[in-house]
């Protein structure tokens, strides 16, 4: 017989015949016919680690399926490379970690594999590590089949890893990792001793799920190193795995490292560039880059010495500047190791660009970045524009790179015509095989991998569902809190149809799901609610409002009150906000009264408005401006008003703010169509106050007795558009009759 402790390191050589159990303490060792591979079964997390602490080359710890709460793994042992340790669900997918939960691997030849991580976060800096401290680290080690959805500290501000890679020759393969919302990438390789350098991992086969924009710097997919171990090799490979809308930041993976090789992946739909920021040496090829012509879709951005981008299939990316289809950057001169190196002996051939909206030559090109790249070329691609436009922007002398046997589209800047031969625009269904029949240019064989070759099979993969549908319909009745009472037991999607009548809300409604209120029928509802908010968005809350009025007069004399408010109280997601023909109004009884305000720290995907009517207002409407700091964070990605009126409104309509100079964003969005604006701001305040803005579209819209926006730049190239205004009974003749812009020197 054998218990737990010392026992279970006892070799079973003595037991013959039939396999042998034992139970004891949570653990039961199976010894299987051949003595070879011992199974431990444990059901507790002190029987755990009884088995790793006598774990033995080729054992085979086996957790039982249900949930670890508040689980702290760690698996230190020395397998061998003929009978590794295993770590594995007893059922994969039905071993769930939640609450604080983490798993750390140190040793040498080591598996864990079938778990999933949801339904909390970290307590450590990672979820799952390839160290168990500085001092002992995992190598020749494998993660496979897992999952870490959702598992993101509720404070978005702080900053963890879901995996970070350390040791020699590890691999992470077979994964799904998605939705990590606070800040730090989701996979990360450290380099940060020299027995993580010229590492050889390999990340093959992983399915990266939506990453939601961060609203700030730290919102990376993968990084390979950091700027301070830039000029390090890590020989990693980055092979064969799917990234769907990974759009955290403007680089879906930040290489800052030598030496690595990415191969074989597809990046779609996903915001930003695979970013070669810094190191020297990397290899991209066989890459599918499919934007599906989503906005800030790119490609490669290249930095730095001896890039090599081959054999890439680049399409329908509506990304420009800094994720362009292609972005060859400008360095600094003598540059700092922590900013950007100049492009050197950067090879560019046999890539395919069709429909894509940018490729961009010397991007970044100012005082500071004034390197132009040098011993570069650009030959034998493939490039068709957008809309039959010619993608190319040269931003200063590219004598640098030498283009040649490359076939074009279109014409080309007369800088570079030489080394292209113009042929027949073309788009449709015809455009992929006349582009694969052109002969001695472009990418050739297959691209990318498909997304069902990637992750697990037995967990789901995000669909393009909206938030608001596949719940159920619930019927509501006028009266008090009833739609309070109804909304506490809401589900992710449900719909809440409101009868005909006035509703009177006495409590605040939490909400940390996305749901829709609606009236039966549009007009026919009202709502009053007596406290300073009548929705809080926690965790993942959204709302869809559509056909409603709502009255602000029975709130308390109180300044700061708002309709729909933030909370950290669940944690603080990404926020949705859809308002459709609704009514504001009366909310005047104390200064300061807001439709929407987020709270610092909480973040709007989109908050999108249209045909509704907002009146009487003390505070700015859409109150977005918490983030002070100047770190380039902001509180929404997207501000956009639709065919909308806003009368005697005492502030501005909206404030939104962000700061500092940080180039990882691409937001905020502000766009302002065919709204009527009147006796807004009390004569003083602007229309709106967007500060740090870097789209701004105010258009076709009707202004009387108002200020014109104040739109101050902070960073980067903000495009504003302000055609088709009317300012008091008269076209707007010039950008100063809407906009007062300034500069942030």
């Amino acid at each position: 017989m054998f218990r737990t402790g010392t026992a279970i390191a006892v070799a079973l050589a003595a037991l013959g015949g039939c396999a042998a159990y034992e139970r004891n303490a949570g653990v039961e060792i199976q010894k299987s016919e051949l003595q070879v591979a011992r199974i431990v079964r444990v059901e507790s997390q002190k029987g755990f680690e009884e088995a790793v602490k006598h774990a033995l080359p080729g054992d085979r710890i086996v957790l039982a399926n249900g949930e670890w709460a508040d689980f702290d793994a760690v698996l230190d042992a020395q397998g061998t490379v003929d009978a590794p340790i295993h770590m594995v669900a007893e059922t994969p997918g039905q071993v769930i970690f939640t609450g604080q939960s983490s798993l750390r691997l140190a040793g040498n030849h080591l598996v864990a594999s079938g778990f999933v991580f949801r339904d909390g976060y970290t307590p450590r800096s990672e979820v799952i590590s390839f160290r168990r401290d500085s001092e002992s680290l995992a190598n020749n080690s494998r993660v496979t089949n897992m999952v870490i959805d959702g598992f993101s500290n509720p404070d978005r501000t702080q900053r963890d890893l879901w995996v970070g890679m350390y040791g020699r020759n590890n691999v992470f393969d077979f994964n799904h990792l998605a939705g990590k919302t606070n800040a730090g990438p989701t996979l990360a390789v450290r380099l940060n001793t020299e027995d993580s350098q010229n590492n050889g991992h390999r990340i093959s086969n992983n399915y990266f799920g939506p990453r939601p924009v961060l609203g700030s710097n730290g919102g990376e997919t993968i990084r390979i190193g950091t700027s301070h171990y830039s000029l390090t090799h890590s020989g990693t490979i980055i092979e064969h795995n799917y990234f769907d809308r990974c759009s955290g930041e403007v680089e879906i993976i930040s290489n800052k490292s030598g030496g690595n090789v990415y191969r074989g992946n597809t990046f779609y739909a996903s915001r930003g560039t695979l970013t070669l920021r810094h190191g020297n040496g990397t290899l991209i090829e066989g890459n599918l880059f499919d934007g599906a012509g989503e906005p800030y879709t790119g490609g490669v951005r290249v930095i730095n010495a001896d890039q090599t981008i081959r054999n890439n299939y680049f399409v329908d990316l509506a990304g420009t500047r800094f994720s362009g289809a292609l972005v060859v950057m400008n360095g600094v001169p003598n540059s700092p190791i922590n900013r950007y190196h100049q492009v050197d002996g950067a090879v560019i051939k046999n890539n395919t660009f069709e429909r894509v909206s940018a490729i961009e030559l010397g991007e970044g090109s100012d005082a500071e970045r004034s390197a132009v790249p040098v011993n570069s070329s650009f030959r034998e691609n493939i490039v068709i524009g957008s809309n039959g436009a010619d993608p190319f922007n040269l931003h200063d002398d590219m004598s640098g790179i030498s283009f040649e046997g490359n076939l074009s589209g279109s014409a080309v800047p007369a800088a570079i015509a030489d080394g292209f031969q113009l042929v027949e625009q073309f788009s449709g269904e015809e455009s992929r095989n006349r582009i694969a029949a052109m002969e001695g240019a472009g990418a050739s064989g297959s691209f990318g991998v498909a997304k069902a070759e990637t992750g697990v099979a037995w967990y789901p993969k995000a669909d393009n569902r909206s938030p608001f549908d596949g719940g159920r319909s619930i019927r509501v009745e006028p009266g008090t809190d009833n739609l309070q009472v109804a909304l506490r037991d809401a589900k992710a999607g449900d719909r809440f149809v409101l009868q005909p009548g006035h509703y009177f809300e006495t409590r605040i409604s939490q909400l940390s799901v996305p749901v829709a209120i609606e009236a039966a029928e549009p007009g026919t509802v009202s709502i009053s609610f007596e406290r300073p908010r009548l929705f809080d968005l926690t965790g993942k809350g959204g709302l869809e409002l559509t056909g409603l009025t709502f009255s602000g007069s029975a709130a308390p004399d109180g300044s700061g009150n708002s309709l729909i408010a933030t909370s950290s109280g669940d944690g603080s997601n990404n926020h949705i906000l859809h308002i459709r023909q609704s009514r504001f109004e009366d909310f005047d009884v104390n200064k300061g009264f807001s439709v929407v305000s987020a709270s610092k720290g909480a973040f709007f995907d989109r908050i999108d408005v249209t045909g509704s009517h907002f009146t009487d207002i003390t505070g700015p409407v859409f109150k977005l401006d918490t983030e002070t700091d100047d770190f380039g964070i902001y509180n929404a990605e997207y501000l956009t008003i639709t065919n909308s009126s806003f009368e005697r409104i005492s502030t501005s309509v909206a404030s939104v703010y962000r700061g500092g100079t940080d180039e990882s964003t691409f937001g905020p969005h502000v766009s302002v169509t065919g709204s009527r604006f009147s006796a807004v701001g009390s004569g003083s305040a602007p229309l709106m106050q967007l500060h740090g803005a870097q789209l701004v579209t105010v258009t076709g819209n009707t202004v009387t007795e108002s200020q014109p926006l104040h739109v101050t730049i902070t960073t980067g190239k903000p495009a504003i558009d302000t055609s088709g205004n009317e300012v008091d009974g008269e076209s707007a003749a010039s950008f100063s009759d809407i906009i007062d812009l300034r500069v942030k020197k």
